[in-house]
């Protein structure tokens, strides 16, 4: 017997109202069985389904959604390997604290335990890496769920992150008494600022404005900050590092921006500030081998931004923007004790690093087989970039060229899980989300193969993103580590694919690009030709930052070989 029509009342069609009622216009999808009541009835609400190759990129599309919109994300995964298949890109949400939330389904309730297709206990699988995950089996709870699960999402009782709600197929058919559709669980709540204590601004006004060596350093918490981070950069004079999570809150022209003196700065601050950052690998976990004897001041909303591997001496556990407000004004006219001669002089040495880095950039060689250097395809990048373009870095070896070498003020890259293989899924989000921007991704080869097949979603879809792919034909990185390391590659070498040809067979605007004077010319086509891609043929013979440092062969106690020798010698010294 065919299944009833679905109705606005039915537990889908409550999703889909519940949804569209929080504001969500597009979900990115791929379809199946299980979930084609709720997919229909999104459809029916006016709801856009952006649907994908792979449900990794359908999760990866709504993280980049939640983190250039501030709204929700939301993918919808059919059950079994769907769910499984997406898991990848829950965990990466987990690690970035980005509210997204994730929709599947189940057999029907009779069919539960007894070998039906796509039957296996998805929350059992996913707990661990979202704020919530549960299984709804009565179509008459459906609603509280949903709002709960959001509630979750976006740290309403905890961090934020991503959440997980799956429904048997029969409890989506399934009428919802109109009684319990209260209007209460269907409106947004509003999002409040957690405030900072008085007693603890005082604190952290005596002892930032008494610094001599004082460093700022942002992260997650900093993007809703921008304005109040510059006045309190401007007020205090400190020097400033953005990170990842970061990077174009604060723009490069800055006078407090000193990135290229990362590692000095680092070692000789004597108060360090963090702004909604974690003192994670990339920041040598706040270890006094490599920030010394520094005070820490933590700035947080989430617990794991205040207060993890080193404590404060004073901890605001508040809104970025609200406590960094609240510090400018609490200090008032005071005037601060920051030793403008040192200040002055990392900032002096960033720009002449920053301006010799642009003038290497835009002549570097290609090599003997006459394959152009990375450098030299991000200058040229860079030439054509808006100042309010979005980027999207990705990969390892090339990311780490694309993180020193491209400026913006719009900037994402696989994150602190190391997640690669996010950009041409990020890409195409980012370009949906803002059709007026030019939005460019900026790939490695290894990592676009991930989900290269998702140039048919950009296609489809018209996502206007230029996908630029770094092709050096191997997992370099791992070449060099295993060259210098074990004097033997083994399993890190591709091909130099045509990857130019794949993309114009889903019909999109794409050219390879094997000789840097053609580079600009290129580009400037893929420019006005988006959807586009470019694929261009990169020295394998370069070696990157990351690639000298260490970072490749995992080293014990810290994540680079410098900064490991340095945390043995501190803890030799210590004991």
């Amino acid at each position: 017997m065919a299944p009833s029509p679905l109705t606005p009342d039915t537990a889908a069609g409550v999703i889909a109202r519940f949804l569209k009622a929080r504001g969500v216009d597009r979900i990115f999808a791929l379809c199946g069985g299980h979930i084609m009541p709720m997919w229909m009835r999104a459809d029916a609400e006016g709801i856009r389904i952006i649907d994908v190759r792979d449900e990794r990129a359908a999760v990866y599309m709504a993280h980049a959604h939640s983190e250039l919109t501030g709204q929700l994300g939301v993918a919808l995964v059919t059950a079994g390997p769907g769910v499984t298949n997406a898991m990848t890109g829950i965990a990466n949400a987990h690690v970035a604290r980005a509210p997204v939330l994730v929709l599947s389904g189940l057999p029907p309730r009779p069919q539960e335990n007894r070998g039906a297709l796509q039957d296996i206990d998805h929350t059992d699988l996913v707990s661990s890496i979202t704020r919530y995950a549960r299984t709804v089996r009565e179509a008459s709870l459906v609603l509280q769920e949903l709002d709960e699960a959001v509630s979750r999402a976006f740290g309403q009782g905890g961090e934020p992150g991503p959440v997980y709600l799956d429904f048997p197929t029969d409890t989506l058919r399934a009428e919802v008494p109109k009684a319990l559709q209260m209007q209460e669980h269907f409106e947004a709540k509003a999002r409040r600022p957690l405030l900072p204590d008085d007693d603890d601004v005082a604190a952290a006004v005596d002892l930032l404005w008494s610094a001599k060596k004082p460093l700022v350093i942002s992260g997650r918490g900093a993007r809703g900050a921008a304005s109040e981070l510059g006045a309190f950069l401007d007020a205090l004079g400190a020097v400033y590092l953005d990170t990842g999570e970061s990077k174009g809150v604060i723009s490069d022209d800055h006078p407090s921006v000193v990135a290229a003196m990362r590692g000095k700065v680092m070692t000789e601050a004597d108060v360090v500030l963090t702004v909604g950052r974690r003192l994670d690998f990339q920041l040598a976990y706040g270890s006094p081998a490599v920030f010394g004897e520094a005070k820490f001041v933590r700035i947080g909303d989430v617990p794991s931004e205040m207060r993890d591997n080193r404590r404060g001496t004073v901890e605001l556990f508040a809104e970025p923007a609200a406590a960094l407000a609240a510090i400018v004004r609490a200090a008032g006219g005071r005037k601060p004790a920051v030793d403008r001669a040192w200040a002055d002089g990392l900032r002096q040495k960033h720009e002449e690093r920053a301006r010799k880095l642009q003038e290497t950039m835009k002549t570097a060689p290609s090599d003997s087989e006459g394959r152009i250097h990375p450098n030299r395809v991000l200058a040229e990048l860079q030439a054509q970039l808006k100042p309010d373009a979005v980027v999207v870095a990705d990969g390892g070896d090339f990311l780490s060229f694309a993180r020193i070498g491209l400026s913006s003020s719009t900037y994402l890259d696989p994150g602190s899980l190391g997640c690669i293989g996010i950009g041409t899924a990020f890409g195409i989000a980012a370009s949906l989300a803002r059709p007026d921007k030019q939005v460019v991704v900026a790939t490695g080869d290894g990592a676009f193969g991930f989900n290269a097949m998702e140039i048919d979603t950009a296609v489809r879809h018209n996502a206007p993103v230029l996908v630029v792919v770094a092709n050096n034909g191997a997992w370099q990185i791992e070449v060099h580590d295993q060259t210098d390391t074990h004097g033997k590659v083994v399993g890190t070498r591709l091909q130099f694919s045509d990857y130019a040809a794949m993309a114009r067979a889903f019909g999109m605007h794409a050219e390879r690009v094997e000789k840097h004077e053609d580079l600009a010319g290129a580009i400037d086509r893929a420019m006005a030709n988006r959807p586009a891609l470019l694929d261009v043929v990169v020295s394998p013979e370069v070696r990157s930052s990351d690639a000298k440092t260490g970072l490749a062969w995992v080293p014990d106690l810290q994540p680079l070989a410098a900064w490991d020798e340095a945390e043995r010698q501190w803890r030799e010294k210590a004991s």
